[in-house]
């Protein structure tokens, strides 16, 4: 979780307000704020959130889904995070709220939830864990719970990440492919709906270039022109990787075998 760490004041000013480190959704927004909103209108709506019901929030971030959900659709939200600075900011942005914001590894959750969702955190699992997380989403959910994990994809299956993002930027993390997510998922989970919102990470990665450099002269001195130079190319080849549609952003909506109640898909 080194890349979570390097920084608060970091992500805050090349983040949008709740903290968002995802694609936002730009269909019906000018704004990276607006953007980020309605990405979590749309995970809530897809998740069919209602209130008192007990969610699971896997690799928290900052706390902005937790914050929204508890604020705006009334329920329970528990965030799990490995990363310490996060934790800080994630409690204090939800004090007040039905939330618990917990440093824990989510093998180590033994209870069980209505709603589970991850934001951005499967990239951080490692092809090796992709079956263990899937038997924990299983076991976590309630018979008639609903999981919704938000996450990169890329096109084919690779079992290392690019070098440079690998040295550079998050160590050890992988991009899935739909391959290894629907492998990982037999005799765990059915998905119900599967929504590409890749094209909307382009625009979101612009943004936070955009901010990242209106910001530098407040940030630099806690940093180097290397690391200026490093993580603009960072954000400018990720977007590109977007643009060019070699990775996606995909949305699975799962349930545990054996339901037989029809999920209604959102789309807005």
């Amino acid at each position: 979780m080194s890349h979570y760490d390097i920084g608060n004041e970091l992500y805050s000013k090349m983040l949008d307000p709740l903290m968002m480190y995802s694609c936002g959704y730009w269909k019906n927004a000018t704004t990276l704020a607006e953007a980020q909103e309605q990405k979590l209108k749309l995970i809530c709506e897809k998740l069919h959130l209602s209130p008192g019901q007990k969610v699971l929030d896997i690799g928290c971030g900052w706390g902005g889904f937790a914050y929204y959900a508890a604020k705006n659709y009334k329920v329970n939200v528990v965030g799990i995070t490995l990363s310490k600075a996060q934790q800080e900011i994630a409690k204090k942005r939800c004090s007040g709220l039905n939330v618990e914001i917990r440093f824990q590894d989510y093998r180590d959750i033994d209870e069980q939830f209505d709603r589970i969702v991850s934001i951005g955190m499967l990239e951080h699992v490692g092809y090796k864990n992709y079956n263990k997380f899937m038997q924990t989403l299983n076991r976590s959910l309630t018979d008639n719970g609903i999981c919704l994990l938000h996450f990169i994809g890329g096109n084919e299956t690779n079992l290392t990440l690019d070098r440079w993002i690998n040295k550079y930027i998050f160590p050890n993390g992988l991009i899935p492919s739909m391959a290894q997510i629907g492998k990982a998922m037999e005799n765990q989970l059915v998905i119900e709906d599967l929504h590409n919102i890749g094209i909307h990470y382009d625009h979101t990665l612009k943004a936070w270039h955009n901010n990242f450099i209106n910001s530098w002269d407040e940030l630099k001195d806690n940093y180097n022109n290397t690391f200026y130079l490093k993580w603009i190319y960072y954000l400018m080849s990720s977007a590109a990787s977007f643009r060019s549609r070699r990775l996606n952003l995909w949305q699975i909506v799962a349930r545990k075998s054996g339901r037989l109640i029809e999920y209604q898909p959102i789309r807005f």
